[in-house]
């Protein structure tokens, strides 16, 4: 069941209406096309655009996508293809300007800021693309893998105390959101 959420644009496009838990924080400004679903304790932040429009996006529990970025799928192209949708697991962090299309992000992946996962890619779990970094067609990022550059390529392997910090960054958003959500609500916002 969703709720209101105050300055977003919910659009049902092919008989898909976005599907938002009740813990999610949605912000104003932000644009849900389609077939979308997004979970608990998850964050979508200002300015944000999630376009389920030729496919279909599903964000798992405590993502965050930060200001501005832009998720986007994969169309069909014919018999036999079903395109690409985006699927974002558990505990992903997603950097401001980031553009995410037709590929997945598995529990606990992290995209810097204005970075770009292009089709067919995959960040695996701990996985990182740097900020800036382009992940081309296909690619997929490791586990515990940092990799950067236009096009991305791998760098290093992350340690566990950056691997720690990306957890506390999850534990930041879901706090923050619900922060967020209480300011809205107390101002009124249209």
């Amino acid at each position: 069941m969703n709720i209101a959420y105050p300055g977003v644009t919910i659009i049902t496009l092919h008989g898909h209406t976005p599907r938002i838990h009740p813990t999610a924080f949605i912000a104003p400004g932000c644009r849900l096309i389609g077939d979308i679903e997004i979970g608990p304790d998850s964050s979508i932040w200002y300015n944000c655009v999630l376009r389920g429009d030729v496919n279909h996006i599903r964000i798992g529990a405590r993502t965050n996508v930060q200001d501005g970025s832009v998720i986007h799928v994969d169309s069909p192209m014919g018999a036999g293809d079903p395109g690409r949708p985006t699927l974002i697991g558990d505990d992903v962090l997603i950097g401001h300007m980031a553009l995410i299309h037709g590929c997945v992000l598995a529990d606990r992946a992290f995209v810097g800021l204005g970075a770009i996962a292009m089709d067919g890619s995959a960040i695996e779990s701990d996985g990182m693309l740097a900020a800036g970094a382009m992940l081309t067609p296909g690619k997929t990022i490791g586990p515990r893998q940092l990799w950067a550059g236009r096009p991305a390529r791998p760098m290093r392997e992350l340690t566990d105390e950056q691997l720690a910090m990306q957890q506390a960054g999850v534990a930041h958003y879901v706090e923050n959101g619900r922060a967020h959500r209480a300011a809205i609500s107390a101002a009124g916002a249209p």
